[in-house]
C-alpha cells in the first residue's frame, strides 16, 4: 500500500504540462519536501497541494504578447488544489459583488448566500443601514438564516441562541453555570458590505474589522472605469424585474472566457443575436480590472426612452466574476464557482419603469435572453468536457478579438502569483 507520500508524488507525475520534464523536477523536489515534513501530516499535505496548485500558475506567461501567446493549460480548468487557491488568493480578497439593493429594499429584510466556504448574510437593519456578518452561529455553527425574507432577529433553529441585525448576541438558551461567558465576545462576526450603484460588495477579508465607511469602494472595485459605468450605464433609477439562476457542468472561468471572446462565438451560436448586432463594430477597452466591450446594434424599436442609449450594447466585465450587459436593458451576471467543473450564474435584470408593465415586450425580451443562455449552457459544457480530454493542452488566442479574455487570464495570473514562496 503506497505511503500519502507516494500517493501525493504519483499524482503530481499525472499533471499534464507542455513542460514535462520540468514538471517532473519540480514533482520531485516536492516529494524532497514532503520527506522532510513528514512528521507534521497536515502541514505537509496543505502545502503539497498549495505547491502544485501554485507549480500551475507558473505554466502560463502573461508576459508574451497575445500574438505568440498560449491560453493557460487545461489544468487550471480541472485541478480542485487551483480553485482552493483561487478561493484563497481572488475570491476572498477584495471586494466581490454578491447581489443587488433590491433584494433588501426594506428593513429588517435580508439574504444569504455562499461563496467557497464562506457563509453569509446581508441585511438591512430597522434604521435602514446595511449589514453583512458569517451565517454562521457562535454556538454549536449551525447556519442561523436560509434563503431571503424579513425579520427583527436571527433565531439558529438549532439551540435558539438569538441575534439582532446589527450582529449582538441577544439570547443565549440554557447556559446557566457556564463560566467566564462574555456576551460582547459572543455576537456574530461581522464583513465588510458596500454599495454601489444598485450593486451590494462584500469584502471577506480576514483582517481586523472596520465599521468605516467606503467611500473609495469605486475606485478599489473598477478602479479608473468606475466613473466611464457610472455615466454610461448603471443606472439607478432602472427597475429590478426578476432573478434567473443556471447551474453549469463547467468551471466557473469557462463562463467568462465565453463572455470575454469578444464577440467570436455570436454568429455561429447565437444566430438570432448575431442578426440584430453589427458584429465588425465590436471593441474592447481595457482597464486596471475591467474590460468593456461595445457593439453596435439594430433599431430598438418601440423605445423612445431608450434614445439615450442609441442603439449601442455595452458590456462591461469586472474581475473576477462579475458581468454587466446595457442597453436597452441592464442585466448583470455574477459567476460563482460551485467545483472545479461547476458553477453557478445568477442574472439580475433591471429596466425602465415605464416599461416594466409592457407585459408582451418583457416576456419576449426575457424569452431571447433565455434562448441565448441556452445556447451558451450547451457550449460551455462542451468545452469543458474538452478541456478534460487528454487532447488538450493550451490554445492560441484571436488577437483580434480576445483582447478581454487575455487580460482576465493576465490579472487572474498577477493575483495567484502574490506570496509566492518559491
Amino acid at each position: 500500500m503506497m505511503n500519502p507520500i507516494d500517493v501525493q508524488f504519483s499524482h503530481l507525475k499525472k499533471i499534464r504540462n507542455p513542460y514535462p520534464n520540468s514538471c517532473i523536477q519540480h514533482a520531485r523536489s516536492l516529494k524532497s519536501l514532503l520527506i522532510w515534513n513528514s512528521h507534521e501530516p497536515n502541514h505537509c499535505l496543505l502545502q503539497t497541494s498549495q505547491e502544485l496548485a501554485r507549480s500551475l500558475v507558473q505554466q502560463f506567461n502573461p508576459n508574451i504578447p497575445i500574438e505568440e501567446a498560449l491560453t493557460p493549460p487545461s489544468s487550471w480548468y480541472t485541478s480542485p488544489d487551483f480553485l482552493s487557491l483561487e478561493f484563497d488568493q481572488v475570491f476572498f480578497r477584495g471586494w466581490q459583488a454578491v447581489g443587488c439593493t433590491e433584494q433588501v429594499q426594506e428593513a429588517n429584510s435580508f439574504f444569504t448566500g455562499r461563496l467557497g466556504n464562506v457563509e453569509y448574510v446581508v441585511c438591512r437593519d430597522e434604521n435602514g443601514e446595511f449589514r453583512a456578518f458569517h451565517n454562521v452561529c457562535r454556538h454549536h455553527a449551525s447556519l442561523l438564516a436560509f434563503g431571503s425574507g424579513k425579520g427583527s432577529c436571527f433565531t439558529c433553529p438549532y439551540h435558539g441562541w438569538t441575534y439582532g441585525l446589527n450582529g449582538a448576541l441577544l439570547k443565549a438558551t440554557r447556559i446557566t453555570g457556564i463560566k467566564n461567558f462574555n456576551v460582547k465576545e459572543f455576537g456574530l462576526v461581522p464583513l465588510r458590505v458596500a454599495i454601489w450603484g444598485p450593486f451590494i460588495l462584500l469584502n471577506l477579508e480576514t483582517e481586523a474589522f472596520s465599521q468605516q465607511g467606503y467611500d473609495d469602494v469605486g475606485m478599489e472595485w473598477l478602479g479608473s472605469s468606475s466613473k466611464i459605468l457610472s455615466t454610461n450605464g448603471v443606472d439607478t433609477s432602472l427597475s429590478y424585474l426578476c432573478r434567473r439562476e443556471y447551474t453549469i457542468e463547467c468551471n466557473w472561468k469557462v463562463f467568462c472566457d465565453n463572455y470575454l471572446d469578444g464577440g467570436y462565438h455570436v454568429p455561429f451560436a447565437h444566430k438570432d443575436l448575431a442578426s440584430d448586432l453589427k458584429l465588425d463594430s465590436y471593441s474592447t477597452t481595457v482597464y486596471e480590472k475591467v474590460s468593456i466591450q461595445r457593439c453596435d446594434g439594430g433599431e430598438v424599436q418601440g423605445q423612445e426612452d431608450f434614445d439615450r442609449l442609441g442603439s449601442k450594447s455595452l458590456y462591461a466585465f469586472i474581475y473576477p466574476n462579475f458581468m454587466d450587459r446595457y442597453g436597452p436593458w441592464m442585466d448583470t451576471n455574477l459567476v460563482l464557482p460551485l467545483g472545479p467543473r461547476k458553477c453557478k450564474v445568477v442574472f439580475d435584470y433591471f429596466l425602465d419603469a415605464s416599461l416594466k408593465d409592457d407585459e408582451a415586450f418583457v416576456a419576449k425580451s426575457l424569452e431571447d435572453s433565455e434562448k441565448v443562455q441556452m445556447e451558451d449552457i450547451v457550449l460551455c459544457e462542451s468545452v469543458q468536457r474538452g478541456l478534460e480530454s487528454p487532447a488538450y493542452g493550451s490554445g492560441r488566442y484571436a488577437p483580434m478579438v480576445e483582447k478581454a479574455m487575455r487580460h482576465f487570464h493576465c490579472l487572474l495570473h498577477q493575483n495567484l502569483m502574490n506570496d509566492f514562496y518559491f
